[in-house]
């Protein structure tokens, strides 16, 4: 195991489930003859939805709309950068959008245009968030603490009694909070939790500064020039609030519900009872597999159990993908943690909540 990884070990048990998985999902690929990457389906939505976004973005800065019109457009402006993030750099970064590595590379750097910083994801989401899924001190996808308490692992505080009233506010904050404060403490701490990251190139150094100062200029700077730096923060705010909020809402609904384990480690007891494929049943759930709409918009992200098992596969072939996870866990019992719609599984997390604090 690499020293960049934690020494948290999984059982070795129940091989013969991982193997039928594995079994099974290869020849569905080689019986249909298609790659496991993107296709047109993945390159016209890429299309769409960039096109949306820098329409959206040079209506804001060269038309003199009114001002609700231009909140609107910016809250517009969030969710359609929220979409690009989960259906092309998602997909870019995990190496599934195409078969071309340099196109992937491209794709992943969309991050980095939408203030973040795709190196860190990498480790942080790639490596650490699939690998140790809802481990306490190792996934930090998973920790907002002090604010809120996401399993029993953590310390609860007064506040938490709460969480379950100002969790979406708080959650609207996330996207100020991951370009503005997360990247630099993972950039300057090199590390994230307990898990250190790799050495970065100059090369690298030079991207996250260039590509951060790039953002406030491009997203703040030159709004002003139409807006006045008042009217550009608070529309930047407002595109903020609602992207970060559609990006939780959408991450937490996958891991942080009714029903998703998570398990405890310590310093001397580092080892996962299940082995890493039935881990990572456990502790994830989809949600609104029905809805076309919801697929298109979350880039597959609610098929979130297919995404973890095979994150290497491009999310357009989720749907077909499920069908043969789903009949794989009955034939093994295992779990397979599902809600059928977005109401549903909202509610089973502001009850999970809830029942935390």
């Amino acid at each position: 195991m690499s020293a960049l990884t934690p020494k948290i070990s999984f059982a070795n048990n129940r091989p013969d489930f991982i193997a039928e998985l594995r079994k099974k999902v290869n020849e569905y690929f080689e019986a249909n003859n298609i790659k496991r990457t993107g296709n047109v389906r993945l390159y016209t939505k890429t299309a769409v939805l960039v096109t949306v976004a820098l329409s959206i973005y040079l209506v804001l800065v060269l038309v003199p709309v009114p001002v609700w019109l231009a909140l609107v457009l910016c809250a517009l402006e969030g969710v359609t950068f929220a979409a690009i993030g989960f259906n092309v750099m998602h997909d870019g970064a995990h190496g599934s959008y195409s078969s071309k590595k340099w196109v992937n590379r491209i794709m992943g750097y969309s991050l980095n245009v939408m203030g973040g910083n795709v190196d860190i994801w990498k480790q942080k989401h790639n490596v650490i968030h699939h690998s140790f899924t809802n481990i306490e001190g190792v996934d930090d996808d998973i920790d907002i603490k002090p604010f809120m308490r996401t399993n029993t692992n953590q310390p609860k505080y007064k506040i938490h009694r709460y969480q379950h009233i100002y969790w979406s506010f708080l959650y609207g904050l996330t996207y100020l909070a991951w370009v503005f404060l997360q990247d630099f403490q993972k950039y300057f701490a090199r590390r994230i939790a307990s898990v250190p990251i790799k050495k970065m190139s100059l090369r690298k150094h030079i991207m996250f500064w260039a590509s951060k100062v790039a953002y406030v200029l491009v997203f703040i700077v030159v709004p002003a020039f139409t807006w006045g730096i008042l009217g550009a923060i608070l529309g930047y705010l407002v595109f903020a609030f609602v992207c970060g909020l559609v990006i939780a809402v959408v991450f937490q609904l996958a891991h942080v519900v009714e029903g998703a384990s998570f398990p405890e480690t310590g310093p001397e007891d580092t080892h996962i009872e299940n082995n890493w494929a039935v881990h990572q049943l456990e502790t994830t759930a989809n949600f609104s597999t029905r809805s076309k709409f919801v697929f298109w918009l979350t880039g597959g992200l609610n098929y979130q159990v297919e995404h973890h098992l095979f994150p290497k596969i491009s999310h357009i072939h989720y749907p077909e993908v499920s069908k043969i996870v789903k009949d794989v866990c009955r034939k093994f019992q295992v779990t397979y943690l599902e809600y059928p719609s977005v109401g549903s599984a909202i509610r089973a997390h502001v009850s999970y909540l809830k029942s935390l604090g």
